[in-house]
């Protein structure tokens, strides 16, 4: 089955109406002040920034603008334990492909337990044979992934590296992999310069100059970390000088 060549969502208006105030957060972030349309490549997406840039929020506010719970799960998915989320969501309009689209998700790092907490009450078995609860933070975050994405869908991913080991993100990126060649479109929030690897992806840069489009070589994720790997002595020496 080949990838999408048309992404299920298109583009992300932003619209200034009643409520818009660009001096109150989150509208003041520098990557929201000036947005007015972000358009996503038919199979991954990628939204990279420093920490408290703006791209967490964002990714968010995209995800429960197209339907899903703040806290993460499928769209069918309705709970509540802390309502935290910015209004931003509100003043985003989705363009959408008229293609029918089977499956999503919402996966966050920062409440996973809380949605692993929330599918084992409803009774919810497609996350592997044993209980969300009983694996480790990391095997349970990659047996949701592995069993409950099921393809032809769109999942909206904040940082999923947070709980993945190094070995454990090239098996995400495998996993991705398959998932866009059975037509699924991710966009995805990450530090992670392996996961960031993904050929042929859209990365968008999330910093106080706003938001731009760039390459993967050209992120700071990449060039930190080649850097500390190839100059590891010699950085070292100078973070850790007195």
């Amino acid at each position: 089955m080949p990838a999408l060549t048309r992404p299920y969502w298109i583009e992300a208006q932003f619209e200034r109406r009643e409520g818009w105030d660009p001096d109150a957060y989150p509208f003041n972030l520098p990557a929201v002040r000036a947005l007015h349309s972000l358009t996503f490549h038919p199979n991954v997406t990628f939204l990279v920034g420093e920490n408290g840039s703006g791209k967490s929020t964002m990714i968010e506010a995209l995800a429960v603008a197209w339907g899903f719970n703040p806290e993460g799960g499928g769209r069918e998915h309705q709970f509540s334990t802390r309502e935290s989320h910015s209004p931003l969501n509100r003043f985003i309009r989705p363009i959408r492909s008229p293609q029918r689209i089977r499956d999503g998700f919402f996966l966050r790092a920062e409440s996973f337990f809380t949605v692993a907490s929330y599918l084992e009450d409803a009774g919810a078995r497609r996350f592997g044979d044993q209980p969300l609860h009983e694996q480790s933070h990391g095997e349970s975050f990659f047996a949701l992934f592995d069993n409950r994405f099921e393809g032809n869908g769109l999942y909206i991913l904040d940082e999923p590296e947070a709980a993945l080991s190094p070995s454990r993100q090239l098996s995400f990126l495998a996993k991705m992999h398959q998932l866009v060649m059975t037509r699924s479109q991710f966009i995805i929030a990450t530090h992670s310069p392996i996961i960031l690897g993904y050929p042929n992806a859209w990365i968008y840069q999330v910093s106080d100059r706003g938001l731009d489009r760039i390459e993967y070589e050209d992120t700071d994720h990449f060039e930190v970390t080649r850097n500390f790997l190839n100059r590891r002595e010699a950085m070292l020496k100078i973070l850790l000088e007195d």
